[in-house]
């Protein structure tokens, strides 16, 4: 646990260097997942597989690619809305920016769940049901789409209730988010495509169509706003717009992909209550798992404005490390999820473990590199994302937390990536369950003990209880006869 000499933590070098002592024990952790895979395999072959690991980097460079754009659209959002006469302009347009943002992460469920069933189907040879495997989750889709657009009103008035703004920065953020909640069927249908573009091991299709909404978006933010000034608006627009143009390639895309795949739309195999219930099931689960996760990083948040608004904006500086890491590990955990769903579907054991080391050895230097790199650059980083003396001091003091930070999530991100390609939500579901109830009496303790020393300890415990979890569920199912059922 992170908890180890926090009581000797006061801030500057020699909080870096207790924090990252204290937090580097979850690699040990992480190895015996590796040794675990190991004894029971020739995966120390597979490492050495050049094959096997040009398979790893044609699935995770895309994603790690397409990751890059989302920042760029942030980027060029903010900077047309900024050029208007005024602050409240570019405040509404984050204010409705991050209501969409954890809207839309509460369907994430439908990418991750998406990407498992379509990966197994891949590794099976089954063109019926790689078929099946798109129509279902689309059928949940337009479901979820008709009830956001239906509830749109009473979903505007929660979120403004939550997130506490002055009128006139409300006002236009509400005109942002009833023109582009119109966009939610398009994002809800991309996140299926998303997924299963991954599950058929073709993550150039997830970046074609990335890059496809994001230069839209772009594209659409300069006309609307530079060109005809139509303000917020114009970014909602922008936003909703590019949505449905992604859609649109992404259905092409998967047209072609399914014309070489061969196989048939069986309306009794698409409808078939066993399958629709084992689709709805994961989805479920892995929405229960979605949400507790976002509760956990809602409520650091909270805790974080408690202890002062130099506090706070101090951690939302440093949750810049936490997007660069897990865009970087992310694409890994895509990886494995694509490669452990095939060989789960073709029931390779083999493949199997050769998926889950490969992508694990991969992962893990990725995250010592990043240290490397937090522990070296760390604090110009902070230097370039605010100009304000104090934040930069009090972020300087806690970069200790986020130097740990990449050797504490490897194993989540990667054992993620297993359970979901292997399409065991439950036992995520589960897992979660467990940590958001050890995490939230951390978090709410620790902060009156330690101050943000004790929030960061918090969070980084959530990530260490995420990954020892899971890696426990992953040893206890190996135990019993492993993943891959012959």
């Amino acid at each position: 646990m992170p908890c180890a000499g926090l009581r000797r933590i006061s801030g500057g070098p020699r909080s870096r260097a207790l924090a990252a002592r204290s937090l580097t024990r979850p690699a040990a952790g992480f190895v015996r997942l590796l040794t675990l895979v190991t004894e029971r395999s020739s995966a120390p072959a597979a490492w050495r597989d050049r094959a096997l690991h040009r398979q790893v980097w044609r699935l995770a460079l895309p994603i790690v690619l397409s990751n890059m754009t989302v920042p760029m659209l942030g980027l060029v959002d903010t900077a047309v809305i900024g050029h208007l006469d005024a602050p409240v302009y570019l405040a509404a347009v984050a204010v409705g920016a991050l209501i969409f943002t954890f809207l839309y992460w509460t369907f994430i469920f439908l990418r991750m769940g998406t990407g498992g069933l379509t990966a197994q189907a891949f590794g099976a040879g089954d063109a019926d049901e790689i078929r099946a495997a798109l129509a279902r989750p689309m059928l949940v889709v337009g479901g979820l789409a008709a009830l956001m657009l239906a509830l749109q009103v009473p979903i505007a008035g929660a979120a403004f209730a939550i997130v506490e703004t002055g009128a006139e920065v409300e006002a236009l953020a509400r005109e942002y988010f009833f023109i582009r909640i119109w966009g939610a069927p398009a994002t809800l249908a991309n996140f299926v495509l998303l997924g299963w573009f991954l599950g058929m091991q073709n993550s150039r299709a997830m970046l074609a169509q990335m890059v496809c909404v994001n230069a839209v978006n772009i594209a659409l933010d300069l006309i609307f706003v530079v060109v005809l000034e139509m303000g917020v608006a114009g970014v909602a627009a922008a936003s909703a717009i590019a949505e449905y143009a992604g859609l649109a390639l992404g259905l092409v895309i998967a047209a072609r992909i399914l014309k070489a795949t061969g196989g048939r739309w069986e309306r009794a195999r698409i409808l078939d209550p066993r399958g629709l219930g084992h689709t709805v099931a994961v989805n479920r689960d892995i929405f229960m798992r979605t949400v507790l996760l976002i509760a956990a990083f809602a409520y650091f948040t909270m805790q974080g404005a408690r202890l002062g608004e130099v506090v706070l904006a101090a951690n939302a500086v440093l949750m810049n490390f936490f997007t660069i890491y897990s865009h970087a590990v992310d694409s890994f955990a895509h990886a494995v999820e694509a490669m452990v769903g095939r060989a789960l579907g073709a029931r390779s054991r083999e493949g199997f473990v050769r998926a889950v080391a490969a992508c694990a050895v991969w992962a893990l230097g990725v995250s010592l590199l990043v240290t490397v790199i937090f522990a070296v650059a760390g604090g110009p980083i902070v230097r370039a994302l605010t100009d304000l003396t104090e934040v930069r001091a009090v972020a300087g003091e806690h970069l200790g937390w986020l130097i740990a930070l990449p050797i504490v999530t490897v194993a989540a991100f990667v054992l993620d990536g297993v359970f979901v390609g292997a399409t065991r939500a439950r036992e995520m579901r589960n897992s979660m369950i467990v940590c958001f109830a050890l995490y939230m009496p951390l978090a709410w303790y620790l902060p009156t003990v330690w101050g943000n020393h004790g929030l960061w300890a918090a969070l980084l415990g959530l990530m260490v209880l995420r990954g020892t979890t899971l890696g426990w569920l992953f040893a206890r199912i190996e135990r019993r006869g492993g993943f891959v059922k012959s």
